[in-house]
């Protein structure tokens, strides 16, 4: 059978190549860039992947389909998987979309992934496959764990390296992902709940060593998405690109993570992505600033229900592109300019400019209003009035 994979030239891809070859299988490796690649590495992906016996390979440039389907409405919605993590794993919805594609320019019936049976990518990967035509879904490393129970990535390293294949030492240590968004480490001390080794980050300087003076960075948006720098207009992925060496200069945008997986346990990661936390604080700042108390309060449930169905495999269900639909809408408004104050880990939303800023400009919070001092009391007494009565009635029954 022909299987087109999903090949990023890792542990676990590494293995599935000459895995289905021994099967019999026809391997044809798609390694799509979903950004944070240098040319030289998409060079010795290619090179790795014919060395390991693919048919042919296939390289797929996806950083603008990640920008228009995933980022804009992320950061649209401010979303996060349990308030804390930024979806940094929804590239696999487009990596899942250009795999299709190949496979059917190629006549394969099944579409093979490097997904463990432990982890959520399997979920996001067999639905999305699902969803995108009629194919078999292959998943070699989930397979092999029905012989192998215990020490997985060891037992690969192993497997490869009896059949000529080296692996590199950070993937013996780590399971390490690197895109558009930043990069996401586990695996090692991580996994153990212990602190991540400093040489773990990429993106990221440790405070220590950030320099001693903050700067000021000006992010410009338009209906709620990213389109300039320091006043002059730029491509979304290059304005992440540019923030991720400057404010990750600073040590600002680095995380550690324990979440509910999808498949029901704990999972605990190490993510670096500080162009989008900036991004992502200047954004809810301008929000904030032009939106309705309605408005603002509403969209927290859109952007929690956006951020389970991404998380959760569900990229693909019609209720994804509702929510969308309801944030282009809702984010009309969300047009300015934010001044972030970046230091020693810290950014900070100092100074926001937009024509759209919802105020009185009589009325100044604890300074001046455009209504009289009693109305003010009035609106206080009728405002707190069931919980006065509620009050008032328990201390009546003691």
């Amino acid at each position: 059978m022909r299987i087109v994979l999903a090949f990023s030239g890792g542990l676990d891809t590494s293995f599935c190549v000459p895995w289905l070859r021994e099967r019999g299988h026809e391997v044809i490796t798609v390694f799509v860039d979903t950004g944070g690649v240098t040319s030289a590495k998409r060079r010795e992906i290619a090179s790795r992947a014919k060395a390991l016996g693919a048919l042919r390979h296939y390289a797929r440039p996806a950083e603008q389909a990640i920008w228009r389907q995933i980022l804009v409405p992320l950061i649209r919605a401010n979303a996060a998987y349990q308030q804390a993590y930024p979806l940094m794993c929804a590239d696999r919805y487009v990596i899942a979309q250009e795999c299709a594609e190949v496979a059917r320019r190629e006549r394969a019936k099944a579409i093979a992934h490097g997904s463990t049976g432990m982890g959520n990518d399997q979920v996001r990967f067999d639905i999305a496959i699902r969803a995108l035509g009629d194919f078999d879904v292959v998943a070699p490393i989930r397979d092999f764990q029905q012989e192998v129970r215990t020490n997985l990535r060891q037992r690969e390293i192993d497997y490869l390296a009896e059949r000529g294949f080296s692996t590199p030492a950070a993937h013996r240590r780590y399971s390490i992902n690197q895109n558009v968004f930043g990069v996401t480490i586990s695996g090692s001390e991580i996994d153990r709940n212990a602190a991540p080794a400093e040489d773990a980050f990429v993106l990221t300087r440790p405070v220590h060593r950030a320099p001693a003076k903050s700067e000021q960075i000006r992010i410009g948006f338009e209906g709620g998405t990213p389109a300039m720098l320091f006043g002059s207009r730029a491509d979304g992925i290059a304005i992440l690109k540019h923030l991720n060496e400057r404010v990750g200069r600073h040590g600002a945008g680095r995380f550690i993570y324990t979440g509910d997986c999808v498949i029901g346990i704990k999972g605990r990661i190490a993510f670096e992505c500080p162009g989008l936390y900036a991004c992502l604080v200047a954004h809810r700042a301008l929000e904030d600033a032009t939106l309705s108390k309605e408005q603002n309060q509403f969209k927290v449930q859109v952007a929690e229900k956006w951020a389970y169905l991404n998380y959760s495999g569900l990229f693909h269900d019609p209720l994804t592109r509702d929510l969308e639909a309801f944030l282009e809408s809702h984010q009309r408004s969300v047009t300015g300019e934010v001044t972030l104050e970046v230091g020693r880990g810290v950014v900070l939303p100092v100074a926001i400019d937009s024509p759209n800023l919802l105020r009185d400009r009589s009325s100044v919070y604890a300074q001046s209003s455009a209504w009289e001092p009693a109305e003010a009391a009035a609106f206080v007494k009728l405002f707190g009035m069931s919980t006065v009565l509620a009050n008032r009635r328990e201390r009546g029954r003691g």
